[in-house]
């Protein structure tokens, strides 16, 4: 590891000669004032049934765009995650998978069958819940719908919707490449090129590449190695675009992402210095493509989106956290997981015109399936004095939704709008493993939102909507969980809401605001429980349901444009979640706050940039603490992350330095309670600390 503060030269003088940008400044070739006298650009929404313009949606969404998460952001979905209101992550994992919006979402998927509480997208290829391939490399933007999307994606969306989308392939040729280095052996290096395919009229493509390395941030004492808890991410992607004809219009897009990452984040005395004899991996090799077709007929459009992913995943890790010597016992235990997850998406629909001034109805009828299959073979494996176990375990997962889905909007005059949704799903699955266990569980499902919108203006819309989502059942697995808590039940989700967006200051100024309240029915709470004390491994997550729970709060966002070089653009979530009628063993949680649900997140950015190229940022995000576990009181501690950048940008290159938590917070992203320790084994606290200060140097260069 290497945290002194000095950097790898070499490494940077080799990585510019390769070449320098994947993101081209948007601020190359046109000056500071030009910029400002414009007004904020408009964002389109691709993640709901129809595309529209942010300001139009009836619904909460926060939507980062390409240039903030080029200032704001650095390699991964990680970085930004703090810029959207309301949106939390579970760590126990190399990058973020387990994801949770206004409370509601996954904290790990250890035991059990795939049953994901957040969608998670990628150019509509489904990765919900192996959230890991959210790379930044050569992205557009990420728009995150929060709240139930009970119409447009089902039991996979009870929560919310992230999508990440990919930049279109463009006719006019473009050529970028850009070099890294920072602290802990940092570096990256990737390159871009797109444009028209050749002998086409309508056709381009865009083709990217991106290798990343790092430590990780973590010394093992006892191998004396720096790397043990690093990164090294592969990023392919590529993107054909064209029209074969008038009524046709045709969208491929695919990636490959290779991220053999490390996993050796624990220490017994909760610091970056780990004492494990078995570091543990992280890593997913994902391959996947989709292709959206639209045909032009009349009266309606027909649109078919098919998707496919492949998703090979080792996971493991220390279960001891130490070794022989550090004990001065025969205690040693590791878990290992090897996955490999299939999953194809097709979406049929046919969707008329939407409305205008002419048009008073619109509407969207559709047929949507999903299966997804899986194959997990997990061994655990310790000793601890004369004691020596073997829990090999292999399992065969399947599952298939069907659902018949449709939405009505219907314009009662110029300004004012209803929509509503619905959507009928049935879900079948089948699960089976080597030791005899055999599931097969069947939910039927219905969802759906009405909406009422009205346009002040073309730069004042308020919304109010109330939706249904829903989230199949599901099963624990594993020989530890005893047979009274093996299956749970379905959960149900009403989010009544209410929202106002404005583009103000002659567009300078974009604001929105929500209030939202959630009402849970037969809430899936993830919570652990360990059986043996003298063994970590029987520590197991599983899934139970609580009665009821409720979640409520606002938010909030601003950009404005200040001055001709000043931005601004912040954040705001409040949230107040909390349990009722639910009992974990002895323990009465009725009232408790529910997990991974800070009362309050807020961001705020300044963003400079003069006439003559030079440009600043600082961004400051923060969290209040939050529980980690229904199974204990153990508490997140507020953070306050500081996050800088500051360079210069000319026409065709730039380059700039760069700090993460430049203040060095030290913060923890998950925790536990529960005995680890010979011979006595006490309950104790043990906390997975946050990456800490890291400073870097990034270049860029932009060919066209």
């Amino acid at each position: 590891m290497n945290n002194s503060g000095s950097f790898s030269f070499h490494r940077f003088g080799a990585a510019v000669a390769v070449g320098l940008s994947l993101h081209a400044p948007a601020v190359l070739g046109q000056s500071a004032a030009a910029r400002a006298a414009e007004p904020l650009g408009e964002i389109t929404v691709t993640a709901t049934l129809r595309k529209a313009t942010l300001i139009s949606v009836p619904a909460s969404i926060s939507v980062i765009d390409r240039q903030t998460l080029a200032d704001a952001g650095e390699q991964h979905f990680e970085d930004v995650i703090g810029l959207v209101p309301n949106l939390n992550w579970a760590a126990g994992s190399s990058r973020p998978q387990y994801f949770q919006l206004r409370g509601v979402g996954d904290l790990e998927q250890y035991q059990g069958a795939p049953n994901p509480s957040i969608g998670f997208l990628v150019d509509d290829i489904d990765f919900s819940g192996v959230g890991m391939v959210a790379t930044l490399f050569d992205v557009d933007q990420v728009e995150v719908l929060r709240g139930p999307q009970g119409t447009r994606y089902g039991a996979n969306a009870l929560g919310g919707l992230i999508k990440i989308k990919t930049r279109e392939p463009q006719r006019d040729f473009d050529a970028m490449t850009e070099a890294s280095v920072g602290e802990d052996d940092e570096w990256s290096a990737g390159a871009v090129v797109g444009g028209a395919i050749a002998g086409t009229e309508t056709g381009a493509f865009r083709v990217g590449v991106q290798q990343y390395q790092s430590d990780g941030f973590r010394r093992n004492a006892f191998l004396g190695r720096d790397d043990t808890n690093g990164r090294d991410e592969l990023t392919a992607r590529a993107r054909v675009r064209f029209d074969p004809s008038e009524r046709w219009q045709v969208d491929v897009s695919a990636l490959a992402l290779d991220l053999e990452n490390g996993y050796d984040a624990f220490a017994i005395d909760n610091s970056r210095v780990t004492q494990s004899d078995h570091p543990g991996s992280d890593s997913q090799r994902s391959i996947g493509g989709s292709v959206n077709l639209r045909y032009h007929a009349d009266p309606f459009d027909i649109v078919s989106i098919s998707a496919y992913a492949d998703s090979d995943i080792d996971y493991g890790f220390d279960g001891d956290w130490g070794n022989d010597a550090f004990w001065g016992v025969p205690y040693d235990f590791t878990t290992s997981i090897v996955r490999n997850r299939r999953t194809f998406t097709q979406d049929l629909r046919l969707e008329s015109p939407g409305v205008d001034a002419d048009r008073r109805l619109a509407w969207i009828a559709g047929a949507y399936v999903r299966r997804l299959d899986e194959s997990d073979d997990q061994l655990d494996q310790g000793v601890y004095l004369t004691d020596v176990t073997s829990n090999p375990l292999q399992s065969d997962y399947w599952s298939t939704n069907y659902a018949l889905y449709g939405q009505f909007e219907w314009a009662l005059s110029s300004a004012f709008e209803l929509t509503l949704g619905l959507r009928a799903e049935r879900y079948d699955a089948q699960y089976q493993d080597s030791s005899g266990e055999r599931f097969t569980p069947t939910d039927d499902l219905l969802g759906g939102n009405l909406s009422a919108s009205y346009a002040f203006s073309d730069a004042m819309h308020w919304y109010a909507s109330l939706s249904r989502g829903f989230k199949s059942g599901g099963f624990n697995i594993g020989a530890a969980i005893t047979p009274d808590r093996r299956q749970y039940g379905p959960e149900y989700l009403w989010n009544l809401e209410t929202g106002l967006r404005a583009l103000l200051a002659d567009g300078r100024l974009d604001t929105a605001v929500t209030l939202f309240y959630m009402r849970r029915e037969n809430e899936q709470v993830q919570t652990s429980f360990q059986f043996d004390p003298t063994d970590p491994l029987t520590f197991v997550f599983y899934t139970d349901n609580a009665a009821q729970g409720r979640n409520y709060g606002l938010e909030a966002s601003l950009r404005w444009r200040v001055t001709d070089t000043l931005w601004l653009d912040t954040s705001l979530g409040l949230l107040r979640s909390y349990y009722l009628d639910y009992m974990f063993g002895d323990r009465d949680l009725d009232g408790r706050e529910q997990t991974n649900a800070p009362s309050y997140q807020y961001s705020v950015g300044l963003t400079w940039r003069h006439p003559l190229g030079w440009m600043a940022r600082v961004g400051v995000n923060g969290r209040d603490a939050y529980y980690y576990s229904a199974s204990n009181d153990q508490r997140a501690r507020v953070a306050t992350l500081v996050n800088v950048k500051a360079g210069y940008e000319s026409e065709r290159w730039a380059v700039y330095l760069w700090g993460q938590n430049v203040f060095d917070e030290n913060y923890s992203q998950l925790g536990f309670f529960f005995g680890d320790e010979p011979p006595d084994f006490p309950d104790k606290r043990y906390t997975q600390a946050g990456d800490p200060r890291q400073l870097g140097v990034t270049a860029q260069w932009h060919f066209q």
